[in-house]
């Protein structure tokens, strides 16, 4: 059963890593990549993700990505949205430290932080302006 736009909305909001994909050429399938995402419903969902990535260079050349999040417990429920970056921005501290904060708890977080930090250097942020939804309710299992 697909769902109402409410309740994709909401699902997208949760916090569940997705599936990111982007179009990687004609002669080879879509890189597809789990990512971390940051989500409001009515809003765009954006990533975070090196400036270098391949990803972010598969997102700046072609204009588009997707993003699928799925649960099976207590049902099985998806949501898949896709659309054109509305915009791509250096990363912020504070970018960061939300999206952290939205998958990981206390001292995890401040552990990741402080690696992300030190190791991992520059973001960007992409974000989507969500064109296409696919969505459904499969029920419990």
């Amino acid at each position: 059963m697909a769902l109402s736009q409410d309740e994709r909305e909401q699902f997208l909001a949760e916090s569940r890593n997705a599936a990111l994909s982007v179009y990687a050429g004609d002669a080879r399938g879509p890189l597809t990549v789990p990512i971390w995402y940051q989500y409001t419903p009515g809003g765009e969902p954006w990533i975070l993700t090196g400036p270098g990535s391949r990803k972010a260079r598969l997102i700046e050349a072609t204009g588009y990505f997707s993003l699928m999040v799925e649960r099976v417990e207590p049902t099985v429920r998806y949501v898949a949205v896709d659309g054109a970056v509305s915009r791509i921005e250096p990363g912020t501290d504070a970018q960061l430290e939300e999206m952290t904060r939205r998958y990981l708890d206390g001292e995890a977080a401040d552990r990741y932080l402080e690696f992300a930090r030190k190791e991992l250097g520059e973001n960007i942020a992409i974000y989507m302006q969500p064109q296409h939804w696919v969505s459904a309710d499969l029920g419990a299992l």
